[in-house]
């Protein structure tokens, strides 16, 4: 990105137009099952504490961290070898920011109709039954919550859930309206803004929302903002 913003050349050979594709998808999936597994692993800590120690062992979760980065990457690599494998038109003019599938798709002179419906079926395995489990995990979750009776239990499960819920409605949100909402819906710029969104902005807030749970980090800030109001 900031190679393309030092000046009004905007191209990208064919070779790193395909390694794009292939690094892009292959972190955005392995992000989806990981934020599913954050869920799973919040989903324990507050709904059987008593048991975490038991159920979320090292070894579990080291074989949960090589699923979610396995199974993205291989998602990722076919993807990639289907995509390309498509004859392109002769302008190979890529309207978007990036070397996304969907605006690849759209310049291939080829039937895509099997791309499309294969990208489908990624989008319901990477996106929705991830956004699925999530959705169910936090469900489980409040109806626990709900049975704390103190004030500041409450408020120290939710805290343990904030920064994960922020992280998956900003990445899932914003995935979702490129790859499952009909492009009909939105214009061209509309879905160009939102793959930079999520590429560009959303990894950028990761470090800041995650570190908002650290006591340090909020002390140190809120001197921060103290002395820059002073």
């Amino acid at each position: 990105m900031l190679w393309n913003f030092k000046g009004p050349e905007k191209a990208i050979s064919y070779t790193g137009c395909v390694i794009q594709l292939y690094v892009a998808l292959g972190l955005g999936s392995t992000e989806c099952v990981l934020l599913t597994v954050m869920a799973y692993d919040r989903f324990n800590a507050v709904c059987r504490p008593l048991h975490y120690g038991v159920i979320m062992h090292p070894k579990l979760l080291q074989q949960l961290a090589a699923l979610a980065w396995i199974g993205g990457f291989v998602e990722s690599t076919i993807q990639t070898i289907l995509v390309f494998q498509l004859p392109l038109c002769s302008h190979h003019k890529v309207d978007d920011f990036m070397c996304e599938e969907p605006a690849l798709i759209k310049i291939a002179c080829a039937n895509t109709t099997f791309l499309e419906s294969e990208l489908a079926i990624a989008s319901v395995l990477y996106v929705v039954i991830p956004l699925g489990l999530i959705l169910v995990s936090y469900g489980c979750i409040v109806r626990s919550v709900l049975r704390i009776k103190s004030a500041e239990g409450r408020r120290k499960a939710f805290g343990i859930c904030g920064s994960h819920l922020i992280v998956v409605v900003l990445f899932f949100g914003t995935v979702i309206s490129v790859y499952i909402q009909p492009k009909s819906k939105y214009t061209q710029n509309h879905s160009n803004f939102i793959t930079l969104f999520y590429t560009v902005v959303t990894p950028s807030l990761n470090p800041l929302i995650y570190t908002l749970r650290n006591k340090e980090f909020k002390w140190a800030l809120r001197r921060l903002l103290g002395r820059d109001s002073s």
